[in-house]
């Protein structure tokens, strides 16, 4: 039996210090897999935000240009100034995108281990995986069920290890209750199922009135939204009833982080018997861990003393819980792809499709309930 191509294309974004980004796809020979490392033709990579900041660098896109051919297209487009800063490190250097995705191990190394993974389906952390051929570590894959199908696999780190975390980060900082913003999105779905099942208070705000019924059909029993008249008053009397002191806002910028902490601490007064100059003593949390809105954050500090707010990923958290707890954390992602952790997508693009101002018009708006999967090796 011959050995597999290990060539394949790679998607490539690059910065240069004039500001011009260019997207490309490259021929790229993915390395010969290792004793404890298999080869994996990717047949699903979703279209993170995360993925999107790497890819497109906050470029204007509005002036993008396409060239190149069918075959490899080329897109190009100007990068702000603003946004060129703490970007020095990537200037002139192919960066390849994409957290996490899934395929078909064609070729493994010599390990028992890795050889036991061949021809199956795994999922993959670990970068680069808009490509058609990814070589990666055994500690980075995870093995799927035989009625698990790579684009239902493709998600399996990303929104559900959040999910996972954020209830433990919650535990651990001894909070009760919690409230999550952009809460229609496949991570907020996720986690309206994960606090249905562990019995735990979990307040969904949405920026779209319609969002609620979506969520409440998921069996969300506090669900508000931003844009609805009223929303202060709802979201004070959601908080006050879960007792939620922590919040994960995928939002960032604008006033919500503020709206939120001003939220827990009207309903955390509300039990105070006497009145105090620094406000309330409970402490207030919110960790800001997405950019859908790039502006500043706004605070008012009317929220008393006791309060945080910081930055949030999963990766580093992670890092903290140690082996033995992130591994039992992926075996429950596993068992969950179908329910708890099943991701929904509104459609599937190609690497050669990803690069056209026409799909970049779409996949990179924003918009929860919206994600892309993109098929490097379409069937």
């Amino acid at each position: 039996m011959s050995a597999p191509t290990r060539i394949g294309l790679q998607l490539h974004s690059t910065v240069q210090s004039s500001g011009e980004l260019t997207l490309s796809l490259a021929q790229v020979e993915a390395p010969a897999p290792g004793p404890n490392e298999v080869l994996v033709r990717v047949e699903a990579a979703p279209i993170n935000p995360s993925d999107l900041w790497l890819m497109l660098a906050g470029a204007d896109l509005g002036g993008a240009v396409a060239s190149g051919s069918a075959r490899e297209p080329v897109l190009t487009a100007r990068v702000p100034e603003a946004n060129l800063r703490g970007m020095t490190s990537r200037f002139g250097v192919p960066m390849p995108v994409g957290n996490e995705g899934a395929g078909t191990v064609v070729e493994a190394g010599q390990s028992p281990a890795a050889q036991a993974l061949l021809g199956k389906k795994v999922a993959m952390l670990g970068g680069a995986m808009f490509s058609q051929l990814r070589t990666v570590a055994l500690e980075q894959c995870l093995a799927l069920p035989d009625d698990v199908t790579a684009a239902e696999g493709a998600s399996a780190f990303v929104n559900p290890l959040t999910a996972l975390t954020m209830l433990e980060t919650m535990r651990r900082e001894q909070h009760t209750a919690l409230v999550h913003t952009a809460a229609a999105s496949n991570l907020g779905q996720m986690l309206v199922k994960l606090c249905a099942e562990e019995k735990v208070e979990l307040v969904n705000v949405v920026r779209k009135p319609e969002q609620i019924d979506l969520l409440r059909g998921l069996g969300a029993k506090h669900v508000v939204s931003s844009e609805a008249p009223g929303f202060m008053k709802e979201l004070i009397a959601r908080v006050a009833e879960t007792g939620a002191t922590l919040a994960f806002d995928a939002v960032g910028g604008g006033k919500l982080a503020n709206q939120l902490l001003t939220a827990m601490e009207a309903a955390a007064s509300a039990k105070q018997t006497q009145y105090s100059r620094y406000g309330s003593s409970t402490h207030k949390q919110v960790y800001i861990y997405g950019n859908l809105d790039r502006g500043p954050t706004e605070l008012s500090r009317s929220f008393g003393l006791a309060w945080s707010v910081g930055g949030w990923l999963v990766t580093s958290y992670l890092q903290k819980l140690g082996g033995a707890t992130a591994k039992a954390m992926r075996e429950r992602v596993v068992r969950g792809l179908k329910t708890t952790f099943a991701s929904r997508y509104a459609a599937t693009v190609s690497l050669t499709e990803a690069l056209s101002p026409e799909s970049i018009a779409r996949y990179a708006v924003a918009t929860t309930g919206k994600k892309y999967l993109l098929t490097p090796n379409p069937a």
